[in-house]
């Protein structure tokens, strides 16, 4: 079913980003913000009629800010631009993420502070509604002058040059053009700079991780309220009192949630007035380590979301001022920081899902049978399902280390500080898929876990997961091949549908 989204330039919400990666939405550009990019293009001209010198728009870029350029060289100027930047390397962004990039670039560029005309705008959304999707490598942007590089490559389709992607196909650019009716276009001053400059690469990845993030959060929450009734575990350490004396808003959401997840469970009904004190902390401390996530990813939603809307490219055109005025928005500082909060979350979600299967395939404490299996010795049950998520989860600990701090010059030094913003975000993608991983894993221990305390029912809530894990992986009475269970669990996590099942949503 195709659905029409209206792009009201600088107004996406974060709910509005779910809809616009659906390929059965078409982007129209809200008809009253003509005028103001109308008057900013015009603002770009008055400039060239008036022989003005600005950054830009008639002179070099980065070190060659200061030398001049012939008004007849000036379409050159923006060509040149495009093709010199279009310096990326390594393997090819998602087609996913290549649809955000466009429809930020364009929420960006019809905020009407850039010069651009609406015909170049118009050319980037068909590219949108016709699902081309330019190939842009994923390395190459330091996120200080915007993402210059993998925008490029971007903007060089326009153009004629490079390639673009169509249904699973990889075409030469100027086939792609063809298919919507599109000649190579000719840019008018600014308009290459205007297409490069932004942080629309290193915020549609960092928003990527984001969603893919609270995917994890509301699994891990299923996963460890699971684990609870599994390890027959305490639900005290939940209870609402002890939240409210600490004062953390986040840490009584995480509780609230694990409480109404295990709400009117008859396996914990079951050991009330079992002698066991105090359970570990993977279990015990759940709300206090998932509601310190959920502030961090709060907390980013907020940025990303700004940044989603920001005008980052430079320099900025004030039609109504008459002014045109250098600055640095294109420091992807904001979102590098917030990607690596958005790092630190995923890592420690997963890191604390791989000790409570550790725990749960461990006799000693979960009382259920050693690995999670019958049989065990002849049979190794979930003994390397668990070395697998630990694996993970190590590997998680690496990539999470910040990337906002490391900073390397460029161009001379003219950029002499930058914020490693796309790398800071890209990686939140393999994290997100580790983290999955380990979940998965998680989640399959603790239906095992369940299964093996029957007749005995957990909550309402946590059945309906239990028996979703169930239509897709079978109870595992002895060993089989166990990689397409891990994958079957990671799928139904990062489809949403345990979100959609649990009815958990942090970011309405």
């Amino acid at each position: 079913m195709n659905m029409k989204f209206i792009l009201e330039p600088g107004q996406i919400r974060l709910a509005d980003v779910r809809l616009i990666l659906d390929e059965n939405t078409t982007l129209e550009l809200d008809g009253r913000s003509a005028a103001i990019i109308t008057a900013s293009e015009k603002a770009i001209q008055t400039i060239i009629s008036e022989n003005k010198t600005v950054y830009g728009v008639n002179t070099g870029f980065g070190l060659l800010a200061s030398t001049r350029i012939d008004t007849a060289d000036l379409e050159e100027l923006q060509r040149s631009i495009v093709l010199s930047h279009a310096a990326g390397t390594g393997e090819l962004l998602s087609d996913q993420a290549v649809r955000l990039i466009l429809a930020l670039k364009i929420n960006s560029l019809a905020r009407g502070y850039s010069g651009i005309r609406m015909d170049t705008l118009q050319a980037l959304i068909q590219l949108y509604n016709a699902k081309i999707y330019p190939c842009i490598p994923a390395q190459g942007s330091v996120g200080a002058s915007g993402d210059l590089a993998p925008l490029a490559h971007m903007s060089a389709v326009l153009l004629g040059v490079g390639e673009a992607r169509h249904a699973g196909k990889i075409i030469p650019a100027a086939d792609a053009l063809a298919k919507i009716g599109l000649k190579p276009l000719k840019l008018a001053p600014k308009e290459g700079l205007a297409l490069l400059n932004g942080t629309q690469v290193s915020t549609a990845l960092a928003l990527l991780g984001l969603l893919m993030a609270e995917d994890l959060f509301t699994a891990a929450i299923s996963a460890g309220a699971l684990s609870v009734d599994a390890a027959r575990g305490s639900d005290t350490p939940f209870d609402e009192r002890i939240q409210s004396v600490r004062g953390h808003r986040t840490q009584m959401i995480a509780a609230q949630m694990i409480r109404d997840l295990l709400a009117d469970s008859e396996i914990r009904e079951s050991h009330r007035l079992c002698i066991k004190v105090q359970d570990p902390y993977s279990l015990r401390c759940q709300p206090q380590v998932m509601g310190a996530c959920l502030s961090h990813l709060l907390y980013t939603s907020e940025t990303l979301l700004t940044e989603a809307n920001a005008v980052s490219d430079n320099p900025l055109v004030f039609a109504n001022e008459n002014v045109v005025l250098s600055g640095g928005n294109f420091h992807a500082e904001p979102v590098a920081m917030a990607a690596d909060a958005i790092a630190v979350s995923i890592a420690e979600m997963a890191a604390l899902s791989e000790r409570r299967t550790a725990l749960l395939v461990d006799p000693h404490f979960s009382g259920l049978p050693a690995f999670l299996v019958n049989n065990p010795g002849v049979n190794s049950g979930f003994m390397i399902a668990q070395v697998t998520a630990a694996a993970l989860a190590s590997e998680n600990k690496s990539l999470a280390h910040p990337a906002s701090v490391d900073s390397l010059p460029t161009s001379a030094n003219q950029e002499d500080h930058v914020s490693m913003a796309t790398y800071a975000a890209r990686r939140l993608l393999q994290m997100a898929d580790n983290a999955a991983g380990i979940i998965g894993i998680e989640l399959l221990a603790a239906c095992q876990g369940i299964d093996f305390l029957r007749p005995l029912k957990t909550s309402p809530r946590l059945e309906q997961i239990h028996q979703l894990v169930r239509c897709h992986v079978d109870f595992y009475d002895k060993d089989r091949y166990f990689a397409p269970d891990i994958a079957a669990i990671k799928h139904l996590i990062q489809s949403g549908k345990i979100r959609e099942l649990t009815q958990l949503s942090l970011f309405s």
